[in-house]
């Protein structure tokens, strides 16, 4: 049997963090030939709207459409693909979409205020953003369960509409998509994608209204355009490539470790899979587990490219040493596959998402956990939270000062704007000691 080209890595190797920081290098920044491109194609969206976008439609997807409205999908459509679909899967994406929302649900937050003794009232007021744009892959790369964690957070923080962009290369429609679009409660769906829908959304055009916020994965294109385009609306986050750290006592199944390895490297050759291990004979077992099962993988060479890559499997001291080890990996998906998971999760800073015990297998959290599945990559989990409710509402601060209050506060503001040298503050404050 064939062995598949993985790292084998040792803790205790003076080298070894030099190496590991080595294999969780990935340059984000997008090449000069993406750059250009979506430079050009953000200036020509912005400068003509439909036309720029009904002409790269035409070049990238290879549909003739003679106006944006015959690229918007309607309402019925988007009901007859969730009349198509068999029963198991209706079920399957509503018991989904149930869950998400459940889970989104416990996440909406609440405006608030306090009195002080003198009467003046302070707080924060919680309003939902008035409209999101969701950009969903379409094709053969085409996720529902997309569609699931971007529309129904956004819908539980009460948005007011959402539009989606998915596009049909060659007028390729998948019923899935559509389907959850549908449940989702969707507003308006129109089938163009790339950095062209990204713009579309950002900017406006004659047909799509401009959103507050674009969120929702894509290709490299896509990505570099939602960073462009942050600060003239909102965007989710900038993700790379997926990741999965398993933390392990060598008391779980080894083929259910590698499995979950593959889980993570089949998404594409730049996925990261890593697994820590204090038990050398179990790091041996999940390796011959990955040389036995890869064979019978679909997407077998995406995984060996992926593992090979970006892959490692390395042995550590000690539970507490792994831990230091992905607090400072901060990974977006982190599996602790231990007999008594539950008493290492305090030891966790930074992770995306923490899926505990042998059980929790990731691929659950990518469907129909509960959780959303947007997260943090790059290690951005260090200062980054998954995709939730509170993206979706924004907090405004309520001062309602009382006559009684701004006398008791002017006096040291008027010191402090002094000290910044700034007259005009200090007067507008003092004004109200006279008035």
């Amino acid at each position: 049997m064939s062995q598949t080209p993985i790292r084998r890595l040792d803790a205790r190797a003076p080298d070894f963090l030099a190496r590991l920081d080595a294999l969780l290098a990935f340059e984000a920044a997008a090449d000069e030939r993406i750059d250009a491109a979506v430079t050009e194609i953000l200036r020509a969206v912005r400068a003509t709207g439909d036309a720029a976008v009904l002409e790269y439609t035409r070049r990238f997807d290879g549909l003739e459409a003679a106006s944006m409205t015959a690229l918007e999908l309607p309402k019925s459509a988007l009901q007859a693909a969730l009349t198509s679909l068999s029963g198991e899967q209706r079920v399957a994406l509503e018991i989904a979409a149930d869950r998400v929302r459940l889970y989104h649900e416990r996440q909406r937050g609440e405006s608030w205020t306090y009195t002080e003794a003198n009467g003046t009232v302070l707080g924060q007021k919680v309003t939902p953003l008035d409209r999101v744009g969701l950009y969903v892959p379409g094709g053969r790369a085409a996720y529902p369960s997309s569609v699931l964690m971007n529309a129904i957070p956004a819908r539980v923080a009460g948005v007011g509409e959402l539009i989606m962009t998915v596009p049909t290369p060659r007028g390729e429609k998948n019923p899935l998509v559509l389907a959850a679009a549908a449940i989702t409660g969707v507003d308006r769906v129109f089938t163009i994608g790339g950095a062209q829908a990204v713009a579309a959304l950002a900017y406006g055009t004659q047909t799509i209204p401009q959103v507050d916020k674009v969120v929702g994965p894509g290709n490299a294109f896509v990505a570099e355009a939602k960073r462009r385009v942050f600060g003239t609306v909102g965007i989710d986050m900038v993700a790379g490539p997926s990741e999965v750290l398993v933390i392990s006592d060598g008391s779980g199944n080894a083929e259910w470790v590698a499995m979950d390895l593959f889980a993570q490297a089949e998404h594409d050759e730049l996925a990261q899979s890593i697994l820590l291990c204090t038990d050398a004979a179990f790091i041996d077992a999940v390796h011959a587990a990955i040389n036995r099962l890869l064979p019978e993988m679909p997407r077998r060479e995406t995984i060996a490219r992926s593992l090979a890559g970006r892959g490692a499997l390395i042995h550590v001291d000690s539970l507490e040493q792994a831990c230091e080890l992905a607090n400072r990996i901060a990974p977006e998906h982190l599996e602790l596959s231990l007999d008594r998971a539950e008493d290492w999760i305090d030891k966790i800073r930074h992770a995306g998402a923490i899926f505990v015990g042998h059980w929790a297998v990731e691929a659950l959290g990518d469907y129909c956990a509960g959780p959303n599945h947007v997260l943090p990559t790059m290690r951005s989990a260090r200062f980054s939270s998954p995709l939730g409710t509170y993206d979706f509402q924004k907090r405004s601060s309520i001062v309602h000062i009382s006559e009684a209050g701004a006398r008791q506060l002017a006096r040291t503001a008027a010191i402090l704007a002094d000290g910044e040298g700034l007259q005009a503050h200090a007067r507008s404050a003092r004004m109200r000691l006279e008035g």
